[in-house]
C-alpha cells in the first residue's frame, strides 16, 4: 500500500504540522502514532476505517513530516506538549468531538489531550499503550541494571557529539530493521517501505535533538495518572507478544473502571495496528459503531 498519498499542513503555534484525511462522511477518527513513528504507521487503517469515517491522522512535533525545532527555548518535548498539540488539533482542524486512537506514546498522548480538553473525545482506543517503565515513579520496580542503566545511558547521551553518534547509528536502515523485527511477531510485516517510513526522517534537520531530548525525558504523566481522569469511556487492544509493553502488566490497565473492554491479540506485538491490521481493523469499527449507538440511545432517552 503506497505512502505517496498528498498530506495536509496544519500550522501550531507557528510550526508546520503534517497530517492526512481521509473519508467524507460519519463521525471523526483521530489517529496518533508513537515515538520516532508518523501518521504512515496507519496507512493499512486509513482506508479501511475512512468506509464509514472521517479519519485524520496527525504527525506529532518532532517527528515524520512535521517540524522539528529545537528542544532548548522553542519547545519542549513533553507529553503535555503534544497533548495540547493534538486537542488544539481536534479544536482547529477536525471542529468536531472526536474517536481518539493512540499506539504505545500516542496513547498517553491521546489520554492527555483529552484529560486538558474533555469536548474534543467521544472515546478512547489504546493500542499497546506505553507503560513507561523507565519514568522516574518507576525506576523502582525494575532490576538493579534496568533502574541504575538508564539514568546513565541518559547522562552519557546528554553529551551531544556521544548523543549525534548514537542517534545515526540507530537511525541506520539495518539498526531499525532489527528493532523492528523485536516489536514485530511477524516478520513479514517488517518491509522495506516501513523501515524507509521510520527512517526517512532522520534525516530532517533538528531530529536528532528531538530524539535525544525524548531520551532523557522520565517525568511526565503515566498512563495510571491519566485513566482514573479520562471524561469518556475507553477500550485498550493488546499485541499479547509486546516485549516492550508485557500484556501482564498491560492487563491491570484494564481494571479501571473508564475501561470498557481490554481485548488481547495473541501472537501480536507492539504495533498492532500495522503487523495486524485485519485484527485490529474490525474492533476499532465495531467499537465506533457501538459507541454511537449508546450515544443514540441516550439522547433518545433524554
Amino acid at each position: 500500500m503506497s505512502t505517496s498519498t498528498s498530506t495536509k499542513t496544519w500550522i501550531w503555534r507557528g510550526f508546520p504540522i503534517c497530517y492526512q484525511t481521509q473519508g467524507t462522511a460519519g463521525p471523526a477518527v483521530v489517529l496518533v502514532h508513537g515515538f520516532g513513528a508518523s501518521w504512515s504507521h496507519w496507512r493499512k487503517n486509513i482506508p479501511v476505517l475512512a468506509q464509514n469515517c472521517r479519519v485524520y491522522a496527525i504527525d506529532l512535533i518532532g517527528f515524520g513530516g512535521s517540524a522539528k525545532p529545537q528542544p532548548d527555548g522553542e519547545i519542549a518535548y513533553t507529553l503535555e506538549t503534544w497533548g495540547q498539540q493534538l486537542a488544539d488539533f481536534c479544536l482547529e482542524v477536525v471542529g468536531e468531538p472526536a474517536f481518539l486512537v493512540g499506539n504505545s506514546i500516542g496513547c498517553i498522548v491521546v489520554m492527555q489531550a483529552v484529560v486538558s480538553n474533555p469536548e474534543i473525545g467521544l472515546s478512547v482506543a489504546l493500542l499497546n499503550c506505553s507503560l513507561r517503565l523507565l519514568h522516574d515513579r518507576k525506576r523502582e520496580t525494575l532490576p538493579w541494571s534496568r533502574r541504575f542503566g538508564a539514568p546513565l545511558l541518559q547522562r552519557v547521551l546528554s553529551v551531544k557529539p556521544i548523543g549525534q553518534f548514537f542517534f545515526r547509528q540507530v537511525a541506520q536502515p539495518k539498526t531499525v530493521r532489527k528493532i523492528l523485527l523485536q516489536a514485530y511477531v511477524n516478520s513479514e510485516a517488517v518491509t522495506e517501505e516501513l523501515v524507509d517510513i521510520l527512517t526517512a526522517p532522520a534525516s530532517d534537520p533538528g531530529a536528532v535533538a528531538v530524539f535525544l531530548a525524548f531520551t532523557s525525558y522520565s517525568s511526565g504523566p503515566l498512563p495510571e495518572d491519566l485513566l482514573p481522569l479520562l471524561p469518556c469511556p475507553a477500550i485498550i487492544i493488546w499485541g499479547a507478544k509486546d516485549p516492550w509493553e508485557p500484556i501482564d502488566l498491560g492487563r491491570k490497565l484494564g481494571d479501571y473502571p473508564e475501561v470498557l473492554k481490554f481485548i488481547p491479540l495473541e501472537g501480536v506485538g507492539h504495533c498492532p495496528q500495522d503487523e495486524a491490521p485485519e485484527l485490529v481493523n474490525p474492533l476499532l469499527q465495531d467499537w465506533i459503531r457501538e459507541r454511537l449507538m449508546v450515544m443514540d440511545r441516550a439522547k433518545l432517552e433524554a
